[in-house]
């Protein structure tokens, strides 16, 4: 089975291609929802962002609320460097372990993890290929004004994200979003098929 990460900067489309793996029948696991329950009450991380960014970023039901949270971490490159450390190296474990059960459950062509910091996260070392989303920077500011987000704060959390030329470096496989929906659907066929040859051969 490979094991194949999905990225791309924030409102690039990987969310898009991920749905359009799994209409394909892929497994693709996301990394978000995993970080967001990770800092549950109760959950392993919990206590530790609190520690980290004192209790004002929970509500008084002990809930973190992560919109304060995003607004501190996406504000100071060093929070956020801080909030990756106690989150990365969990989320690096449950997504080990998730594909190792596809694995054992007998899945043989492959499957995804679908997260925005892969390269950051130096997650790659335990991929066999990463597929990386893309589109213009100016699509994914208008995507994100679009979302009911301000300009300022989409121009922040762009600007604390690795630059898409960087992403693209560490591709083994790229997918333009800029075009229609049927033209991303093409090429996610093109790399189904492209996989599952490789894995029949």
């Amino acid at each position: 089975m490979l094991k194949m990460g999905l990225t791309g900067g924030i409102a690039s489309g990987k969310s898009a291609v991920a749905a359009l793996l799994r209409d394909m029948g892929f497994f693709v696991m996301e990394a978000d929802p995993v970080a967001h329950k990770l800092i549950e009450p109760g959950q392993p991380a919990h206590d530790e962002v609190l520690r980290e960014f004192g209790t004002a970023v929970a509500g008084a039901n002990g809930k973190i609320d992560r919109g304060k949270l995003g607004s501190i971490v996406f504000a100071d490159a060093e929070k956020l460097a801080r909030l990756n450390a106690i989150l990365h190296p969990r989320v690096k474990e449950l997504v080990l372990r998730q594909f190792k059960e596809w694995e054992s459950s007998g899945v043989r062509d492959a499957a995804f993890v679908e997260a925005a910091l892969l390269v950051e996260a130096s997650f790659t070392q335990y991929l066999d290929g990463l597929v990386v989303a893309w589109c213009n920077p100016e699509q994914q500011l208008e995507r994100l004004r679009d979302r009911g987000m301000s300009e300022t704060e989409a121009r922040r959390r762009l600007a604390a994200q690795l630059p898409v030329e960087e992403k693209l470096k560490h591709a083994t496989e790229t997918i333009d979003c800029s075009g229609s929906l049927e033209e991303t659907r093409s090429q996610v066929q093109a790399l189904a098929a492209r996989i599952r040859k490789r894995t029949s051969s």
